[in-house]
């Protein structure tokens, strides 16, 4: 029966995607809801100025409708849709505030943060009337760290604003972002089913139901783009899905694409800072495999590939 459920929300998520991109995006094109470019990124990404953005109100709809359906409406739902919907809104603001003033950047970084730290707060407080554990379970080994909610309030807080920016990081070319977290939220069907966390499962499920929907028209050549809307909704969620499974330690193999994307940034801003010299072409580490001269869709394969690989390792764990 629970797979049964699982692969009925993931079908019903995925072809809600399906229905709800052609309305969406001639609305998104017709809103003149379209990309700003940066200038002083990869060249070739000038050409997609003007494709519609905010997207990722088409995987968030998809996601929220097939949930709510199939979901058990337990205190776990809450929180779910809370990280989920609480940072796509963040990302639905920033991407707002790209359009109605025409630039590449949208929200300062303190109101960002603050929009983070708040939901983050919520979730943190929802755990807590929950009775939720605050155990940490070391990946690989039958090992616990017990660490109270004292330290366990500021892990989770910084966990949800690590992977959301890491997974934000992450969406720079055509069908990366979508492909990589459906591998993502893949394996956390699975270890969630194996854990017996049903709500985590169904949103697992539906998540990735809604992006490998979503896919469809943001593969090369794009006909839209989530935007922060997208990216940072996933990130929410998949934070939120690795604390009600216990997995918060395995999130850093499950999603290491995202990981390593993010440490990309922070060595290149830190060689130039502090050495005056940059470690790769240009940061996150997608774009400097474009200026060496790779193909968009060579690397968007080969990191769905090592997405793939990650969950494998991850998996290992069960």
């Amino acid at each position: 029966m629970d797979m049964k459920v699982i692969l009925f929300t993931m079908g019903a998520a995925f072809l809600l995607a399906i229905i709800l991109g052609p309305i969406c995006i001639p609305i998104l094109r017709r809103l003149k809801f379209g990309q700003q470019i940066r200038t002083d990124g990869p060249q070739g990404h000038l050409k997609k100025a003007g494709t519609p953005t905010m997207g990722g109100t088409i995987i968030l709809l998809a996601l929220s409708i097939a949930f709510l359906r199939f979901s058990d409406g337990t205190a776990d739902a809450v929180i779910l849709l809370i990280a989920s919907l609480g940072y796509g809104l963040i990302g639905f603001l920033d991407d707002y505030i790209k359009i109605l003033f025409k630039r590449s950047l949208g929200l300062t970084a303190k109101q960002k943060l603050f929009g983070q730290l708040f939901f983050s707060g919520v979730v943190c407080y929802l755990l807590y009337r929950s009775g939720h554990s605050t155990d940490l379970s070391v990946p690989f080994t039958d090992y616990t760290l017990e660490i109270g909610w004292w330290l366990y309030v500021p892990f989770v807080v910084i966990m949800m604003l690590g992977m959301s920016n890491a997974v934000n990081f992450t969406d720079g070319l055509d069908g990366l972002l979508a492909g990589t977290s459906a591998i993502a939220f893949g394996t956390y069907t699975i270890i969630a089913l194996v854990h017996s966390e049903m709500e985590a499962a169904v949103f697992s499920a539906s998540m990735v139901g809604a992006v490998l929907g979503f896919l469809v028209f943001n593969a090369h050549p794009a006909k839209v783009f989530m935007g922060d809307t997208g990216s940072l909704g996933i990130g929410g969620g998949l934070a939120a899905v690795a604390i009600l499974t216990k997995s918060e330690l395995l999130i850093l193999i499950v999603g290491a694409v995202f990981v390593i994307e993010m440490l990309s940034v922070v060595i290149q801003v830190v060689s130039f800072k502090t050495r005056g010299k940059r470690v790769f072409r240009m940061s996150p580490i997608h774009h400097h495999y474009e200026l060496v001269g790779w193909s968009e869709w060579r690397i968007v394969v080969t990191f769905w590939f090592a997405g793939l690989v990650c969950a494998g390792l991850a998996l290992f764990n069960l």
